[in-house]
């Protein structure tokens, strides 16, 4: 068998929801400049005046062979099909689509010069979409290829990113996701350091009155995104200690390696999460090395697919460090049912990011009861319902 194209689609569904959208936003690092800050909330579906049914697009990718099979992974960015197209397509071209492990090489080999961010975020897709193709091929799940199943169905915290921050609410939708039945929760604080001590105090309000929605026996997490400084997270957690948070995520910037070192060894009662914006397994080496993080959170979508995940994973499971992965929607599903529980124990769950990607799935990928069922059909489970697909086009790349 031989990789014969590589071929993108537009893909544009309506999506009849009535649910919160973009209630509220994350604090960002550029946050700290008066005029980002000012910016308000954004959902991609949803626009000044708009209703539903809206109309959504997503761009998907497959991979084509000599006989018949084709490898399918979506949503990727435009950018994403362009890098692939334009810069990768030579290694990839008349390969082997089993060969997962040499056409990673030869895509990296190639991209030296995109060992990390959107060149590195589009080898992932490539090799997502080679493990479905290898899944198809063989007839079984891609999480069978990768060692599993390790449990018949993965524990999923709620990710409340696009919900609103502000306490009352922010109680009513940690009370409803718990009656959902999910047994941890994230959430996404607005205020950092350019806040003062007010921001402080209302980021505590947040997580006072998360807390109290939940009871004492769900988890309780939240994110800066790269936003608070290191005085700021031992005020936070300071703050925070009698609501017993279990981990604040990417609490100060990503490349501040020895800033989320100084925290672990620091800060007590709360665990300290990142690696969602590192990649491959030489820099999450590098956070591992330093004793930066208490759980690492690596993105199967960005990090370098599947391939470079299982050995993320073999990595963080030498240090003792668990991995929850950031998003990852079918790739992460597949994942945490090849590895064992200590190594990979719960999967992140966007809920609007989640609701939106299924509109265009004939299979969704939704938890039930707190838990998500990998998917149980060959590949990774991705199929286009053509009943809610309302047009498609070729993706110009010129």
């Amino acid at each position: 068998m031989k990789i014969t194209g590589i071929r993108f689609e537009r893909v544009f569904a309506k999506w009849a929801f009535e649910g919160p959208l973009a209630e509220d936003r994350l604090l960002r690092p550029v946050d700290i400049y008066e005029d980002f800050r000012a910016e308000g909330p954004y959902f991609p579906v949803r626009t000044a005046g708009q209703k539903p049914p809206y109309e959504v697009q997503s761009i998907f990718m497959w991979v084509d062979t000599d006989e018949g099979l084709s490898g399918l992974f979506g949503a990727i960015s435009e950018e994403e099909a362009r890098i692939i197209a334009g810069q990768l397509a030579p290694a990839i071209l008349g390969e082997n689509p089993h060969a997962v492990e040499r056409i990673w090489d030869r895509m990296y080999r190639l991209a030296i010069h995109g060992r990390k961010g959107q060149t590195m975020q589009a080898i992932s897709k490539v090799d997502l979409a080679l493990w479905d193709l290898k899944g198809k091929a063989l007839g079984v799940p891609v999480y069978v290829l990768l060692g599993g199943p390790t449990r018949e169905k993965n524990r999923a915290y709620a990710s409340m990113l696009g919900f609103s921050a502000e306490p009352a609410r922010a109680a009513e939708r940690a009370a409803e996701v718990v009656a959902q039945g999910f047994t941890a929760t994230k959430w996404f604080v607005r205020y950092g350091p350019a806040d003062g001590e007010a921001g402080a105090r209302k980021n505590l309000d947040l997580i006072r009155a998360v807390r109290e929605a939940v009871g004492p026996d769900v988890e309780i997490m939240f994110d800066a995104w790269s936003s608070w400084s290191v005085p700021y997270t031992l005020r936070m957690a300071e703050l925070a200690a009698p609501y017993r948070p279990w981990w604040f995520e990417e609490p100060v910037l990503a490349d501040r390696i020895g800033e989320y070192a100084l925290l672990r060894r620091s800060v007590r009662g709360v665990a300290i999460a990142g690696g969602e914006h590192e990649y491959t397994r030489w820099g999450i080496k590098q956070l591992l090395e330093a004793g930066a993080v208490d759980i690492l959170q690596a993105d199967p979508t960005w990090a370098g697919g599947l391939t470079e995940m299982k050995k993320i994973c073999a990595l963080a499971s030498a240090y003792g460090v668990p991995v929850i992965p950031h998003h990852g929607s079918f790739a992460s599903a597949h994942l945490i049912a090849s590895e064992d529980i200590t190594t990979c124990p719960i999967q992140e769950w966007l809920l609007q990011a989640g609701w939106r990607e299924n509109v265009f799935l004939k299979h969704k990928l939704l938890p039930e009861g707190g838990y998500i069922v990998p998917p149980n059909r060959p590949g990774l489970g991705i199929e286009l319902d053509e009943a809610v697909i309302t047009r498609r086009e070729a993706l110009a790349l010129s």
